[in-house]
């Protein structure tokens, strides 16, 4: 695919830079992703960049969006029973992805329609009109307040200090600015996310004069109710089996306090969500700290290592980046020839996915888009994702940036928002380990089961690992097992 994908542009007159060869190649069909986009430019470019890929999937949205009453929409998602554990929503076999520019579009076209939704029903965007509405000059005052929702296209911050935040809606764009006086110039207003904006028009040229960003967010005293349940769901994530750096022993005697103490505390099930192995390839040289270095006997190893897991609890497992599933996400869970490799008392499930355990509805997201959250949002760290957790919470969605560090899948329904409210977050993939709680859902980040890498190394970062977060399904009482000493 390499040399088809750079002798096809080269061909016509194109080249690539490195960033956007990455994320073409991160793409299922490359080489039909490509055709569409430069079918869609306005330019030819010589060298095809990140900047003319996002500019081509902004004029494809637009027109999606103008055309998102006339385009059925998918509504088909995966129910699974397995007793007590439903899994209520995930792509696992109903992915209908089209890896074209217009499959782009009609991703952002639903992202667009469920997230506007989920601000209409937001008490302080009662009376929200239309972008064409808000720049009619019949209607325009600069002592009317105006309420408007779109997608956020661009944010400039200017020398002067001001902000310029371009979003735009079925009807058109609109450009909304910042003052550098306004507390608002230090919200950090992400590319792609949908909010609702209010404020005042300016008096000459039909921009809107922001007070208040409004995001979708969880509404208060959701989440967690008292129920009469008495069983205890527990947390693991990052197990990495097939490195080096696997904590074998640490892991051993997790499964020991399972078979030992879990009858008597009530503990029915095991979530895992993501890099349950290593995997192959995923890094530079990743070859070097690798102990099984053929992916199938990674799960094998896996799948024996849960097999000691007690029968009479179910076990959860969910793909991350490391498994070997495709890298965009939605992830469909694990299939195949891995997938008969778990016993019957193993769910497997997609990436992110609804599950509900007893009644209780549980978010369960691997956690990639911690990456692109990050390096965006001010004052997130690694040290502290249950931070980056509430701005997922905040946005109703789990990766909001499109062309960045997480590959996203042109699914006709975008699985990554978060359209009902869960009792439990759990999310992986930073190696930390913690809980909290937002507007009465329980937040959970689960510890790894691998110590510190040579790339953790190089980057100042220490794990948290080898710990078991325990909730009662009950009360939604947290307990913690540590196995790390």
């Amino acid at each position: 695919m390499s040399d088809r994908l750079i002798e096809s542009l080269a061909s016509q007159g194109f080249l690539l830079d490195s960033e956007a060869e990455r994320f073409i190649r991160s793409q299922e069909d490359p080489l039909g992703f490509i055709r569409g986009a430069i079918d869609a430019m306005e330019e030819r470019p010589l060298i095809i960049t990140m900047d003319h890929l996002r500019k081509v999937a902004v004029i494809e949205r637009r027109a999606a969006i103008e055309a998102r009453r006339m385009v059925p929409q998918c509504s088909e998602v995966r129910e699974f029973h397995d007793g007590d554990v439903v899994v209520v929503k995930d792509v696992t076999g109903v992915s209908d992805c089209i890896a074209t520019v217009e499959g782009f579009a009609q991703y952002f076209q639903d992202r667009f329609a469920a997230l506007k939704g989920l601000l209409l029903k937001r008490r302080d965007m009662v009376g929200a009109t239309t972008v064409d509405k808000a720049l009619d000059p019949r209607r325009l005052s600069v002592d009317k307040e105006v309420k408007v929702i779109g997608i956020v296209n661009e944010v400039k911050d200017w020398s002067s200090g001001d902000r310029m935040v371009e979003i735009e809606d079925e009807t058109g764009r609109m450009t909304v600015l910042i003052s550098r006086d306004s507390r608002l110039v230090n919200d950090s207003i992400l590319q792609d996310e949908v909010v609702g904006v209010i404020g005042r028009p300016t008096s000459r040229d039909k921009k809107l004069l922001a007070t208040a960003i409004i995001r979708p967010d969880i509404p208060h005293g959701s989440g967690m109710d008292r129920r009469d349940l008495s069983s205890v769901i527990g947390f693991m994530s990052d197990v990495h089996v097939g490195s080096n750096t696997f904590l074998r022993r640490q892991w051993d005697e997790m499964i020991d306090w399972v078979k030992l103490e879990g009858p008597g505390m009530g503990l029915q099930y095991l979530v895992v969500p993501g890099d349950c192995v290593d995997g192959i390839g995923i890094y530079p040289n990743q070859e070097e700290e690798l102990e099984i270095d053929d992916i199938f006997q990674q799960y094998y190893q896996l799948a024996e290592l849960l097999k000691e897991v007690p029968d009479d609890i179910r076990v959860i497992v969910q793909p991350g980046n490391h498994d070997a599933v495709r890298p965009a996400e939605p992830q469909p869970a694990l299939a195949g020839e891995i997938a008969r490799m778990f016993d019957s008392s193993t769910v497997l499930i997609g990436n992110p996915a609804y599950v509900e355990v007893e009644g209780r509805s549980i978010l369960s997201y691997h956690g990639k888009s911690f990456d692109d959250l990050m390096a965006t949002v001010k004052g997130l760290s690694y040290s502290d994702p249950l931070r980056a957790m509430k701005e997922m919470l905040k946005r109703r969605h789990l990766a909001t940036i499109y062309g960045s560090r997480t590959p996203l899948a042109p699914e006709r329904r975008d699985f990554l928002v978060i359209d009902r409210v869960p009792d439990i977050f759990v999310t992986g993939h930073v190696h930390g380990a913690g809980v909290d709680h937002y507007n009465g859902v329980r937040l959970i980040n689960a510890s790894t089961w691998q110590s510190q890498t040579t790339f953790q190394k190089m980057h100042n970062f220490n794990p948290d690992p080898a710990k078991l977060i325990l909730v009662h399904l009950g009360t939604g009482q947290v307990h913690v097992e540590d196995f790390s000493s």
